[in-house]
């Protein structure tokens, strides 16, 4: 008889975290959830703690938590409602937590995922930018805090299922020559660079394959969200950047591949839907159903593959050089970015001035090391107000 295991949702209310409920809900003799966590969406994380009646409920924004407070006592639900950063971590950390996805979008969810694995939890990792930005202090923190680490990216979790069962950590010894990382191309990738200068944030936003949010469509548009996974394979499978190859790959089918010394090459392929990654990682080592169609190989027909072209994407070579310059330039990367996609959504910026802003971000700041989540922090900040600078300079 299987023991029903506690959950903690860390951004419950975004695309990730409707997916993962959704595994949730096909699996109740599995899975209770403990908290769910979002920033200020109090109607759906009513609707979310009426479904799935947790003992926590979280919302960043301290009013937005004080209006769930009056609807759930309103209601009748027995779900004890917080607010603000440490509150994300006490339910992250928590005791009788077992496993905690962390799916909080951007530099906000760094600290809760940290709690979560310094506490030894199952971190079932979809936020990017804690590996991005912190990924040799966070892996540090995994390892001496025995936490279990799972990719949740569609990509990543491919890498996960290719790799050896006992993945040594050492490529070479595993004889694997390098990993091949596929990605879309997003809605532009046959556009003319004179066509992207009108793009606008609907058009970046209308991905071909994956349904995503607007920060990571817009990520997806300028392959930058390929450029933050290159950085988080380097850290998840010890992958030196000449060792991560991007392919573009239009259909989405096959979501990674792993390319081993004999010439033999490893892939996982499946309908691009989040909650096939999201099953295996929360039932794992167990297969458990996802409620993802089966893949028809006869209908997909042919699958197409091109390298990447940086002129159009300038986005993925910057987070290449990033990752080679190492210490703080990813986390000014990454906040730039940030920056960036939310200035280009207000229609602040056109769509062509997103690598513009981040580049003259990154020679701005002065490299150096990062040894501590302070560090960290801080230099996610000094990146956000060079580039706001920036911006109002060329707004």
């Amino acid at each position: 008889m299987n023991t029903i295991r506690q959950l903690t949702l860390l951004g419950s209310t975004g695309s990730i975290g409707e997916s993962t409920l959704d595994v949730v809900a096909r699996h109740p003799d599995r899975f209770q959830v403990f908290a769910l966590t979002a920033n200020k969406s109090v109607e759906k994380m009513l609707e979310q703690c009426q479904r799935f009646q947790p003992r926590y409920a979280v919302l960043l924004d301290a009013n937005s938590a004080e209006k769930l407070t009056v609807e759930t006592r309103r209601m009748g639900l027995d779900v004890e409602v917080l607010s603000g950063v440490e509150s994300l971590e006490t339910v992250a950390s928590h005791a009788e937590v077992d496993a905690v996805m962390a799916a909080i979008v951007g530099a906000a969810g760094i600290r809760p995922t940290f709690a979560a694995a310094r506490a030894g939890k199952q971190v079932l990792l979809a936020n990017k930018e804690t590996l991005v930005m912190a990924g040799r202090i966070f892996m540090d923190v995994v390892k001496s805090h025995h936490a279990t680490l799972l990719p949740i990216d569609s990509e990543h979790n491919a890498i996960h299922q290719s790799l050896p069962e006992r993945f040594s950590g050492n490529l070479a010894e595993d004889g694997i020559r390098r990993i091949l990382l596929t990605a879309s191309g997003g809605p532009f990738r046959c556009s003319s660079l004179s066509e992207l200068e009108n793009v606008t944030p609907a058009q970046a936003c209308a991905h071909p394959n994956w349904d995503m949010g607007r920060k990571i469509s817009v990520d997806s548009a300028t392959m930058m969200n390929k450029g933050l996974e290159v950085i988080e394979t380097h850290w998840l499978f010890n992958a030196a950047p000449e060792k991560i190859q991007v392919v573009i790959h239009p259909q989405s089918v096959i979501h990674s591949m792993v390319e081993y010394v004999d010439g033999s090459v490893l892939a996982q392929l499946g309908n691009p839907d989040m909650r096939t990654p999201i099953a295996h990682a929360m039932g794992y080592p167990e297969r458990i159903e996802s409620g993802v169609s089966s893949l028809d190989m006869f209908e997909v027909a042919q699958l197409d593959f091109e390298a990447p072209d940086l002129a159009r994407f300038p986005c993925l070579k910057l987070a290449y050089q990033a990752l080679a310059d190492g210490g703080n330039m990813p986390a000014i990367l990454n906040a730039a970015n940030e920056i960036a996609v939310e200035s280009f959504l207000e229609g602040r910026m056109s769509f062509t001035a997103i690598p513009s802003m981040i580049e003259q971000t990154m020679q701005t700041v002065t490299q150096r090391d990062i040894t501590t989540l302070d560090d960290v922090l801080e230099a996610d900040m000094q990146a956000r107000e060079i580039a706001l600078e920036w911006l109002a300079r060329h707004a």
